[in-house]
C-alpha cells in the first residue's frame, strides 16, 4: 500500500499547486481589470479638466470631487489586491524539487502591465 500512499500523497501536491496557480492568475485578472477602471477614471477626470478649461472655466469642485473620489477608490483596490497578491507569494513554500539557491516557480515576478495610453482624441461631450 506504501505506492498508493506515495501516489496520493503527490496527486494532493499537484491539486494544491494547481490550486495555487489558478488563485494566483484569477487575482492578476482581477488587479488588471481595477487598474483599467482606474485608467478609466484617471481618463474621465482629464476630460473634464480639459473641457472646463477650453471654455475658459474651471471644473465644478462637485464634479471634481466625484471624479477623484471614484480614481482613488480603484487605486485603493488596486492596492489591497496587489497586497493580497504579495501575501500569497509569501505564503507558497518553495518547491521541493528545487535545487537549493534555486526559485521556485511561485517566486517568478511576472511582468506588470503597462498602464493604457489615452485616446488620441476625447469623445463627444455629454449633455
Amino acid at each position: 500500500m506504501g505506492i498508493w500512499d506515495k501516489l496520493q500523497a503527490e496527486v494532493n501536491r499537484a491539486g494544491r499547486a494547481a490550486q495555487g496557480a489558478f488563485d494566483e492568475g484569477r487575482l492578476r485578472l482581477e488587479i488588471f481589470r481595477v487598474r483599467q477602471l482606474a485608467d478609466k477614471a484617471a481618463q474621465a477626470l482629464g476630460y473634464a479638466v480639459y473641457r472646463a478649461r477650453a471654455k475658459g472655466e474651471e471644473l465644478d469642485p462637485a464634479a471634481w470631487d466625484r471624479l477623484s473620489a471614484v480614481l482613488k477608490e480603484h487605486e485603493a483596490e488596486a492596492a489591497r489586491l496587489e497586497a493580497e497578491l504579495a501575501r500569497q507569494g509569501q505564503e507558497a513554500p518553495a518547491s521541493p524539487d528545487a535545487a537549493p539557491g534555486e526559485a521556485s516557480p511561485a517566486d517568478a515576478k511576472q511582468p506588470e502591465a503597462a498602464p493604457a495610453a489615452p485616446a488620441a482624441t476625447p469623445p463627444e461631450a455629454s449633455p
